[in-house]
């Protein structure tokens, strides 16, 4: 008897160490497939995490570049604005559209040297759009120049404020763009600002309206095809600007004695040139260059509607520098003028920013919710029972839990 109860006993303890032995293995196989499952898991949340770390960093370093690119628009355009009075009011030099020529050769001359010496590599564009769009631009700039010199100076203030709205409704119609009622009340605002603080004259005539007409459709297409180009094309605004500047340079070449000859009733082959004139001269093409290549810069970065607004702030800047360094007359409808062109350029800089926070929101939202219903069965986990390894495979399987059988261990 005490024989048999001792034999029970052995095979009870031999039946728990077993069970112990059983349940510690599949504790542990347990525990090694939440390993294998939760180390991939963490290995895609931490490269989710690089990968969004790369995109703010991208947005960051854009953002900063869009800000460098404006300050040196900025900067070097009131530059030569005040490089070019003081050479044309001072030292009676007025052949402006020549000048502009002069300029986009000794830009194309700058990047040329630049490829050389391997700071920029260039890229093939279509000759045919090169050329058409080299000459549009050019052609832009010579009739700004006779709207000018056919308007009065109110009526050329004008012809620039009409761009902007211009622009919109160009890319609005054939671009498909979607401008918002606070984007167009701050453009609205600004052009208001800009009109008081530089329009004095409204005297027209036909055919400086059909020039000024001329000069807003080049202007505005000529700036939408530097944005269209630089996007679609994959060029930067260096490869554009060299592959284009040659062909500008060259309808000014040619048109800009007739056009100034035409303004000013003198030859510019015909001036006496004297030694600080040439120094100026020289000085505005090297400024240029920096202005030719913010311009395409800004443009390609932006937007042609953006690049108009940040022209008007340059007229501002423009008049209280002519105000503070030159003493040109001031009234105070300029200064009224000018505090409400920068609170229109405050309010669509802002709204640019909200709109451009938004679409990236809209853009992560899918992204994360589908991360989200992709890893929600994977992390998951019920516990379960002895007596659930009864229920079958199929079953299993349609309540979505994926589970392991002993072949599977094996």
């Amino acid at each position: 008897m005490c024989g048999a109860v001792q034999s029970q006993y052995n095979m009870n303890r031999y039946r728990l160490c077993c069970s112990s032995v059983l349940n510690k293995s599949m504790e542990e196989t347990t525990l090694s497939l939440s390993l294998y499952i939760s180390i991939p898991l963490s290995l895609a949340c931490k490269e989710d995490i690089k990968e969004e770390g790369e995109k703010m960093s991208e947005g960051s370093s854009f953002q900063l570049g869009v800000i460098g690119s404006l300050a040196l628009s900025v900067a070097s355009s009131v530059a030569i604005v005040i490089c070019n009075k003081a050479l044309i009011s001072s030292l009676g030099f007025p052949f402006a559209t020549t000048l502009t020529s002069w300029h986009l050769m000794v830009t194309f001359c700058t990047l040329h040297v630049a490829h050389r010496l391997r700071f920029f590599e260039p890229k093939f564009i279509d000759a045919k759009t090169v050329i058409l769009f080299g000459i549009l631009n050019g052609t832009s700039i010579g009739l700004l120049n006779l709207s000018l010199g056919f308007n009065s100076i109110g009526f050329y203030q004008m012809t620039k404020l009409a761009i902007i709205p211009f622009t919109v409704l160009l890319e609005t119609l054939f671009l498909n763009k979607k401008f918002s009622k606070n984007i167009k009340l701050s453009l609205l605002v600004l052009l208001l600002g800009v009109g008081i603080a530089s329009i004095t004259d409204l005297k027209l005539n036909l055919l400086g309206s059909v020039l000024s007409l001329l000069a807003i459709a080049t202007t505005c297409v000529g700036q939408i095809m530097t944005n269209t180009i630089q996007k679609r094309l994959k060029v930067s605004s260096t490869q554009l600007l060299y592959q284009s500047s040659p062909y500008q340079a060259a309808i000014l070449f040619v048109t800009g004695p007739f056009v100034d000859q035409c303004l000013t009733k003198r030859n510019v082959f015909a001036y006496n040139y004297s030694f600080i004139v040439l120094a100026f001269i020289v000085l505005s093409c090297l400024i240029a260059v920096s202005v030719n290549f913010s311009t395409f810069l800004v443009i390609g970065t932006t937007s042609p509607v953006t690049y108009q607004v940040l022209g008007h702030l340059k007229t501002c800047l423009v008049l209280s520098f002519g105000y503070t360094l030159l003493h040109d007359p001031f009234t105070s409808r300029n200064i009224v003028g000018i505090l409400i062109a920068i609170f229109g350029m405050a309010l669509y800089s802002y709204f640019c920013v909200q709109e451009g926070k938004k679409k990236s929101a809209d853009n992560l939202i899918p992204v994360s919710q589908m991360r989200d219903a992709e890893s929600k069965p994977l992390l998951s986990t019920k516990t379960t029972g002895h007596h659930e390894e009864k229920d079958s495979d199929e079953t299993r399987k349609s309540n979505g839990v994926v589970t392991a059988t002993k072949d599977s261990f094996a």
